[in-house]
């Protein structure tokens, strides 16, 4: 499917990528050594592991997360590195699943070679043969117990996803009444004008639940994080050279979550996560909630109170360029918005050690 659309259903002429997707020679002389003593069931935990290999490359590389025409070859070199492994690694298949071994040398209309005649650097392929989609090799078999489970929780998501859908009417129904009300009082568009400025900001707390670099931006990372929302929210964060992958895998973070979303380098993205900068650049920690704090909660400022505003009115107001200049980590590197503390229910908001630096 990725090849169809990545590719036109074709092998792509583009060049092999710095690193391939299997090491196909280091993989080819274990079978071979398993298989020279008869060690049939370690030989077959080879190829599975050459398989499981190739897994984990395309979905780290993940080439549909690469959007745009500037990002077409890089897409096309992991689909093709994906399809040489793949194609090579079938023919480790042959002793123990001939027949599907023989279906993926049909789907991607190359007959097999010679093992030791397989290519290492995997360019065995040749640019333009065509590759067909065809059904899925082997169903996953389910017991009769796993098939009801199955069924039963896409009824749940289902009735989920409706009620989702029915509250988000109500709170659109409520929030265009709620505005037709302020107009009546004669507040219309200036009846926030007293309501502080960092309520008209919405910073929740988020968790990434996956963090990859940008592909084309050696400063980005591109996070999914979950704010409390249906679906996770993906963003873009210039943290690489301060933080690992590692560090930042999990990590509860505060995220503005009432901004226009923007495109970084070719890449969507949806909110903003805080950090403390010092002023010369030189370090950089994120701003992180209390270990206890929700994921989806809201921080507030004691005896500040105000509904956030929508992400047009906080660009048009140019709200969050007048909130940033108020953000600054104060005593114990606590966040502060002009000289208050930013908090959660279970405390505080902080920096790791950065004290008097500004938010953003």
């Amino acid at each position: 499917n990725l090849c169809h659309k990545y590719c036109g259903g074709v092998v792509p002429d583009v060049p092999a990528p710095p690193t391939p997707a299997v090491d196909f020679d280091k993989l080819r002389t274990e079978f071979m050594a398993k298989m020279d003593q008869y060690e049939l069931d370690n030989g077959a935990a080879v190829v599975m592991q050459g398989f499981r290999d190739v897994n984990v490359y395309i979905t780290e590389r993940a080439p549909w997360h690469m959007k745009g025409e500037e990002l077409a070859e890089e897409r096309q070199v992991v689909v093709r590195a994906t399809l040489e492994a793949v194609y090579a690694l079938a023919h480790l298949l042959i002793p123990f699943l001939p027949v599907g071994a023989t279906a993926i040398f049909n789907k991607v209309n190359t007959q097999p070679l010679g093992l030791l005649d397989v290519a290492a650097d995997l360019r065995n392929l040749k640019v333009g043969t065509a590759v067909d989609i065809g059904d899925v090799l082997y169903t996953k078999l389910v017991s009769e117990e796993e098939r009801l489970s199955a069924e039963e929780a896409a009824k749940k998501k289902a009735q989920s996803i409706a009620e989702a859908q029915r509250k988000k009417k109500e709170k659109k129904a409520q929030a265009i009444a709620s505005s037709k009300a302020g107009q009546k009082k004669g507040g219309g568009a200036d009846s926030n004008d007293n309501q502080p400025d960092f309520t008209k900001i919405e910073i929740r707390v988020g968790k990434i639940n996956k963090v990859w670099y940008h592909p084309d931006a050696d400063k980005l990372f591109c996070e999914e994080i979950d704010v409390g929302e249906e679906n996770p929210r993906q963003i873009a964060s210039g943290l690489r050279g301060h933080y690992e992958l590692s560090d930042m895998q999990d990590k509860k973070v505060l995220v503005v979550c009432n901004l226009k979303a923007a495109k970084i380098v070719g890449f969507a993205s949806s909110g903003m996560v805080l950090a403390a900068k010092a002023e010369d650049g030189s370090k950089v920690e994120l701003v992180t909630p209390p270990d206890g704090a929700a994921v989806g909660e809201k921080v507030f400022i004691d005896g500040l109170s105000g509904d956030p505003l929508s992400s047009a009115q906080v660009k048009k107001k140019k709200i969050w360029d007048i909130v940033a200049k108020g953000l600054k980590t104060a005593e114990g590197a606590v966040a502060t918005w002009d000289g208050k503390e930013i908090k959660t229910t279970a405390g505080v908001c902080k920096a790791e050690s950065l004290v008097g630096v500004p938010i953003s």
